[in-house]
């Protein structure tokens, strides 16, 4: 009985080689088309608004209070 040959190592590390450069090349793809569509859109108006907040004042309220010492 004769054992079939083991898979080198190095053609696992460059079966993974390759899907990690195909995920690579994919996303790149990906992130291409994203950029070129979000250029492709017609530009907005920049709209800025100014506002000053003034702060509500605190009615105070007087309180007396009286100690007394025996």
């Amino acid at each position: 009985m004769s054992r079939p040959p083991r898979r080198k190592s190095r053609s696992r590390l460059g079966v993974w080689a390759l899907r990690v450069a195909a995920v690579v090349v994919i996303f790149a793809v990906g992130l291409a088309l994203g950029q070129s569509l979000d250029d492709a859109s017609p530009p907005t108006e920049t709209s800025t608004s100014v506002r000053t907040i003034v702060p509500a004042s605190v009615a105070t309220e007087t309180v007396t209070v009286t100690v007394t010492a025996p």
